[in-house]
C-alpha cells in the first residue's frame, strides 16, 4: 500500500516501493537510500541531509526493526517504534518517500537466504550479538533490491556493520554507491543512538564518557603512542568509572584488519568500543592517525 504523509509518499510493501523506484529510474531520477530502524534523531537527519545532495535524488527513508539482527536476549521487544513522529519530521525534512514494512513483508513464509558475512562478523560486536551481521546484512540486501537504490547513506557510528556492507557490495556486485557519514554528536561527546532515550539522567553523565576515552585515546595517537598504548589509555579512562561494564576497546585499521607489531609509515586508524550503562548497551568508535611504531 502506499499513501501520502502530506508530501512523503509512505509505501508500506516491497512491491510498492519497487513499482515507485521504477516510476523514478524512468523519469531519470536516482534513488537515495537510508535505512533506519526509526526511532529517528538527528543523526538519522543527516543521513538524509547528505543524501539530498545527490542531484535530482529523490531520498526514500526505510523505517524497519529488523529481527533478523536481534538476539535471543536482546531489545527487539522494547526497541523504541514512533513511526507516525517519524514520518512527520521525515515530511518536514523533504523526504520523497517512506519504507515502512512489516516483518511479514520483509520475510514471508519460506524465507530461507541469508548473507554470511564472513569472519569480521564474528569479531567485536559479532563476538557478543551472533547472527547480527549476518541479519543487518540481509535485510540490507533485500532493501538495495527492493527499492533499486543507486546510493545508501551510513552513519560510521556502525563502523563494522559499515565495512562488512562495503564488503558485500563488492563481493556480490550490488550496483549501488554507500556514502558514509559522520557521528553526530551531542555537544557533551555523546553519540546520537536511538537507545540513548533508555539513559537516565545520571546514566547519560556516564555515557558521555565512552566518547571522551575515545578522545583520550586519540590524543594518546597524537603524541606518538603505539597502538597497544593508545588501547590502554582508553581503557583506562573508562576504568575511572566502574559502573560503565566494558565490553570490548579495539584498534584496528581503517579497514577493521588487526595492526602489526609494527609499522614504517603514518596509519588511519580506528578505536572502537562497546560498554554497558545501567541496562543499554552503546557503542562508539573514531578515526586516528597512528605515528610509524614497533614493539
Amino acid at each position: 500500500m502506499t499513501s501520502e504523509n502530506t508530501s512523503l509518499q509512505v509505501c508500506t510493501t516491497p512491491a510498492d516501493l519497487t513499482a515507485l523506484a521504477e516510476k523514478l529510474h524512468a523519469d531519470g531520477r536516482p534513488v537515495a537510500l537510508v535505512p533506519t530502524m526509526g526511532a529517528l534523531h538527528d543523526g538519522h537527519m543527516q543521513l538524509v541531509r547528505a543524501a539530498k545532495q545527490i542531484p535530482n535524488a529523490a531520498v526514500i527513508v526505510s523505517i524497519f526493526v529488523n529481527p533478523l539482527q536481534f538476539g535471543p536476549n536482546e531489545d527487539l521487544d522494547s526497541y523504541p517504534r514512533t513511526l507516525p513522529e517519524d514520518l512527520d519530521l521525515l515530511a518536514s525534512e523533504g523526504v520523497y518517500a517512506a519504507f515502512a514494512p512489516t516483518p511479514q513483508d520483509m520475510y514471508p513464509d519460506g524465507f530461507r537466504t541469508t548473507v554470511n558475512p564472513g569472519p569480521l562478523s564474528t569479531e567485536m560486536e559479532g563476538a557478543t550479538r551472533p547472527g547480527h551481521f549476518a541479519g543487518a546484512l540481509t535485510v540490507c540486501a533485500k532493501l538495495f533490491g527492493i527499492s533499486r537504490a543507486d546510493h545508501a547513506f551510513f552513519g560510521e557510528k556502525d563502523y563494522q556493520q559499515l565495512t562488512l556492507l562495503k564488503q558485500m557490495v563488492k563481493d556480490l556486485n550490488i550496483p549501488v554507491t554507500l556514502h558514509p557519514v559522520a557521528i553526530r554528536r551531542e555537544k557533551s561527546g555523546l553519540a546520537l543512538s536511538s537507545r540513548n532515550r533508555y539513559l537516565s539522567d545520571t546514566e547519560r553523565t556516564l555515557a558521555e564518557q565512552l566518547s571522551a576515552s575515545l578522545r583520550a585515546g586519540k590524543d594518546a595517537a597524537d603524541k606518538g603512542a603505539t597502538p597497544r598504548e593508545v588501547v590502554t589509555v582508553t581503557r583506562d579512562y573508562l576504568a575511572r568509572y566502574p559502573e560503565i561494564e566494558v565490553d570490548y576497546v579495539e584498534l584496528r585499521d581503517a579497514g577493521l584488519r588487526k595492526l602489526n607489531d609494527y609499522s614504517d609509515n603514518s596509519l588511519p586508524a580506528r578505536l572502537l568500543l562497546a560498554a554497558r550503562v545501567g541496562t543499554t548497551r552503546l557503542i562508539d568508535n573514531m578515526g586516528l592517525m597512528l605515528q610509524p611504531w614497533d614493539y
